[in-house]
């Protein structure tokens, strides 16, 4: 186990709000709430997500971005990133999110989560903030904060701590996956995802695998 961090707000959905992509809403609006909050295998109790196909579920079940990151941000945007302006779920400090282990497990109130992905911004995150250029600013900062997936339902509220209880050792960071994912970066980050999940390391969800392959297939073409 590593040191605790700890979660400075649980935030969920204040209301939908309208937004002219394809769904015609958004759920990015979180906000902080007060006392214990239920998490289960699709997130927290009461919140929801308005695109579900490219949002949420098992494997996205979570957000958690953290303090040291939004700081980083509210220095370069000129204004402070509140707790849930990124549309996160747990703020976090004292444990890192953009630079957490894929597959490791964090102890949270009474919940068990786990670290599956990184978030990629979208056209809706880019509304949310008015900012120009918003998707690659985001992309290229590589700050994305991380998804994870519950693996024992609990209650979390804030000043909970946050214990990383396991750590795979395939060591691959969200930023490292994000960074080749994104087409910069080592492959080789592609292949010690796919040889930990082949040896049941870690649990890789469809989407990463999948990308994995395709980015080991390039760089095999390329040689």
């Amino acid at each position: 186990m590593t040191s605790p961090g700890t979660v400075l707000a649980v935030c969920r959905v204040a209301q939908l709000a309208p937004d002219p992509g394809s769904v015609g809403v958004t759920a990015i609006d979180k906000r902080p709430v007060d006392g214990p909050v239920k998490v289960r295998p699709l997130g927290l109790y009461a919140d929801v997500q308005a695109d579900r196909d490219h949002h949420g579920g098992p494997e996205q079940a979570v957000y958690a971005y953290s303090a040291e990151d939004a700081g980083w941000w509210s220095a370069e945007l000129g204004y402070d990133v509140v707790p849930g302006l990124f549309g996160e779920n747990l703020r976090t400090r004292g444990v890192e999110t953009s630079d957490a282990v894929i597959g490791e497990r964090w102890r949270v109130g009474t919940a068990l989560l786990e670290v599956t992905d990184a978030r990629t911004p979208c056209a809706t995150f880019a509304r949310r903030l008015g900012e120009e250029k918003w998707v690659r600013r985001f992309t290229e900062a590589n700050r994305t904060g991380c998804y994870l997936r519950v693996l024992t339902p609990g209650v979390v509220q804030a000043g909970d701590g946050v214990v990383v209880e396991h750590r795979p050792e395939h060591g691959v960071r969200v930023s490292d996956w994000f960074r080749a994912s994104s087409g910069g970066g080592d492959p080789e980050v592609a292949r010690a995802l796919l040889d930990a999940h082949a040896q049941g390391a870690v649990r890789l969800t469809d989407e990463i695998e999948e990308k994995a392959q395709k980015a080991l297939a390039r760089a095999a073409a390329r040689e």
